[in-house]
């Protein structure tokens, strides 16, 4: 199957999934209750030294996933910008950050048939039945996949847009952006269904 984990060998590669796992959930849990700015950089200056202590090739990689967040950035300053609240809104930026590089960070070293199994794993604790965990393992792994193909792919028609035109791409490449993901979704349908479905 393929996932996003990083071909850049890192110490967080050999740990396991359950705790890794358990312990980004306890970490955004903590961020979102912070209210210090200061508390709140430390927190993004900790997920910045752990990226950076796997070396300059492996941080610029989690930078680059960090380019869609931008966008929300933005619009959280700007927002704050207006309302005369700048201290409240550098303090969600900065929770937003630290939040989503740490959500990066695992994903990049935990392969993704292990964050799987400790999904189904975490499921059949609670009682959910054996196909309700396998349906929802999978919408979690489509998801996985999916999200960086459809930003690859909305990148691809925003490019195209600036190659015929002088005006901002905005909100004309919305509706072929949809169709695009109508149809892919389409054809993973099909493909499961070739393939006697969800059991």
């Amino acid at each position: 199957m393929i996932s996003l984990t990083s071909e850049i060998r890192t110490p967080y590669h050999g740990l396991r999934a359950g705790p890794k796992l358990l312990g980004l959930c306890v970490f955004t849990l903590g961020i979102f209750y912070v209210h210090s700015l200061a508390i709140a950089g430390a927190a993004l200056a900790i997920v910045c030294a752990a990226y950076l202590a796997c070396g300059l090739e492996f941080a610029r990689q989690g930078l680059r996933l960090m380019r869609p967040v931008l966008w929300f950035v933005f619009i959280i300053i700007a927002w704050h910008l207006v309302t005369g609240t700048m201290q409240d809104g550098a303090v969600i930026v900065i929770r937003l950050l630290a939040a989503v590089a740490a959500a990066n960070l695992v994903t990049l070293t935990t392969r993704l048939d292990d964050m799987l199994d400790v999904v189904q794993r975490g499921l059949a604790r609670v009682g959910v039945p054996a196909t309700v965990r396998r349906r929802m393992a999978l919408s979690v792994a489509l998801v996985i996949r999916f999200t960086p193909v459809l930003m690859q792919k909305g990148a691809a028609l925003a490019e195209a847009w600036r190659a015929r035109s002088v005006k901002r791409p905005g909100w004309r490449i919305v509706l072929p952006f949809a169709l695009l993901a109508i149809d892919d979704a389409e054809q993973t349908a099909e493909a499961l269904r070739a393939r006697g479905g969800v059991q």
